[in-house]
């Protein structure tokens, strides 16, 4: 008999396992994908750290965050910093003055925010959706070029139909500063995510290609409290409806070359374009391999985001008024099992960063294992 039962090997249940084993607790890691460490899985392919669910960079200002991770692995010193492309056209992101002089020939921030203001004007009133909200922070020609077709390929719906709420805190910068997240402790791992994960949960049994939900009642009988990181809608067997959520679906390229755009993150605006952006892997870790060689191939995946149905993976949740009252309902049936722990972006129904998880499993572990 196990203690704890925890359910998905990504950060929220690794950190849990981690932290119930250090209390003297026994525990049982499960998961229902052939290997650990969920989302943030990195495979190595000819040397790259292939981020396999999408690009997971790590930022946080949160130093407890940052001291507790940093003990399972050593962190490079990656900075974020995509570019959008638009119909050709390539321009730095977040929106700074190197954006601004691109977009319009400004040279000075004062030029810039006169520029932004002018066009601004437009809206007047609340921003009723995310249109507007968008051009009420930073105009029309930013809007139409670097927002709305990006936007509107990641959400499936048109940016007229999109909450304003989605785009309230656009980063607008009047200097030249590239930094994306601006966070005080930022980067990749060293040697990849999955090898975090596996120090995490050294010395913990694992169980992998077991599914939960299939084996539910004799895997319950295991132990005397579960941790469960899945969709908290599959766990109630969808009995209140389904949550919706966002997926993406990832096509992968090997390529005979050491570059193919140069940059970890290259952002896809135009609606034209099918993917929303194209991941070059090598870039996290600066195109070198752990002995610090320069690596001859790269390897590349366009990015296309979906409408999730069952069966696909489950990537952001849908945050919207409608989900949230059905998730509200789905919270209360949770609450009502007192032997069942629901964490992570799945489980708590949440858009969570990596750092956000970390600090929410944390939390929970002081609460449940003082």
């Amino acid at each position: 008999m196990y203690d704890y039962l925890v359910v998905g090997s990504g950060l929220y249940g690794a950190i849990f396992a981690h932290e119930a084993k250090a209390h003297g607790k026994s525990v049982l890691v499960i998961d229902k994908r052939p290997n650990i460490a969920g989302n943030i899985y990195t495979e190595n392919i000819e040397g790259i750290n292939v981020h396999k669910y999408g690009a997971h960079i790590f930022h946080t200002n949160n130093k407890k965050v940052w001291n507790y991770i940093t003990q399972f692995a050593e962190f490079n010193r990656f900075t974020n910093s995509p570019v959008a492309n638009y119909k050709g056209e390539l321009y730095s992101l977040p929106f700074n003055m190197y954006t601004f002089n691109k977009m319009w020939g400004v040279v000075t921030p004062e030029e810039a925010a006169a520029k932004i203001e002018e066009q601004r004007k437009e809206i007047t009133g609340e921003p009723k959706n995310l249109e507007e909200q968008a051009i009420s922070l930073v105009g029309r020609d930013i809007y139409e070029k670097l927002i709305k077709g990006y936007t509107e390929k990641q959400w499936g719906r048109d940016c007229k139909d999109l909450p304003a709420f989605i785009i309230k805190r656009l980063p607008v910068r009047l200097t030249f500063d590239n930094n994306y997240f601006n966070a005080l402790y930022q980067g990749i791992p060293i040697g990849g995510y999955t090898k975090m994960i596996a120090n995490l949960l050294d010395g913990i049994e694992v169980r992998l290609n077991t599914d939960y939900l299939e084996n539910k009642a004799a895997l319950d009988a295991l132990a005397d409290k579960v941790v469960y990181t899945g969709p908290i809608d599959a766990y109630f067997d969808y009995k209140l409806g389904t949550l919706e959520y966002r997926s993406v679906r990832f096509e992968n390229e090997l390529l005979d070359k050491p570059s193919f755009q140069g940059n970890a993150a290259v952002n896809y605006t135009d609606r034209e374009t099918p993917w929303t952006r194209i991941i070059e892997h090598k870039w996290f870790e600066f195109g070198k391999d752990e002995n610090g060689n320069d690596l001859p191939k790269t390897i590349i995946s366009r990015e296309y985001s979906s409408e999730w149905k069952p069966g696909d993976e489950p990537y952001y949740p849908v945050n919207d008024a409608k989900n949230g009252a059905l998730y509200a309902e789905y919270k209360k049936l949770a609450e009502a099992e007192p032997k069942v722990i629901f964490g992570g972006r799945l489980g708590e129904y949440k858009y969570y960063d990596m750092d956000q998880v970390i600090a929410a499993v944390l939390d929970r572990c002081e609460a449940e294992l003082a």
